[in-house]
């Protein structure tokens, strides 16, 4: 099977790539609410940093030419397992009414101090967007 790199421009914080195609599976990398533009996380708690990590993940879906619609699995960490109330409004907004399969996981740490931090598997057929 032929894997490909999807890139973005100025989107990553380390050595990998934002998406990898495989098939006609997308794989996004891991998105925290890191403001590219101030280079620095979001301020205002775990809302804001979804609501700006899910923007980071619309950003790869869209470079890679999948939108929201087309993700069947999301991965969720948090720094603290009693945020689900405070990020699952957020989410639900974002995949609306027909929201992928997810894992919603406590971890010790994030990567720049992030709260949250969400991973996905979109399901889109190939394109010439973003390669």
């Amino acid at each position: 099977m032929a894997r490909e790199s999807v890139e973005v421009v100025g989107r990553t914080l380390g050595p990998y790539s934002p998406a990898v195609r495989a098939g006609g599976l997308v794989f996004v990398a891991g998105q925290i609410g890191w403001d590219f533009d101030a280079g620095a996380l979001v301020g205002g708690g775990v809302e804001a940093e979804m609501s700006a990590a899910l923007a980071n993940l619309a950003d790869v879906l869209a470079a890679a030419g999948c939108t929201a619609a087309d993700v069947v699995k999301t991965t969720v960490f948090v720094t603290d397992i009693t945020a689900g109330p405070a990020v699952n409004p957020v989410y639900a907004e974002f995949f609306g009414a027909d929201p992928p399969a997810r894992s919603f996981v406590q971890v010790s740490a994030l990567p720049a101090g992030a709260l949250v931090e969400i991973e996905a598997v979109a399901a889109c057929p190939p394109t010439d967007v973003g390669t």
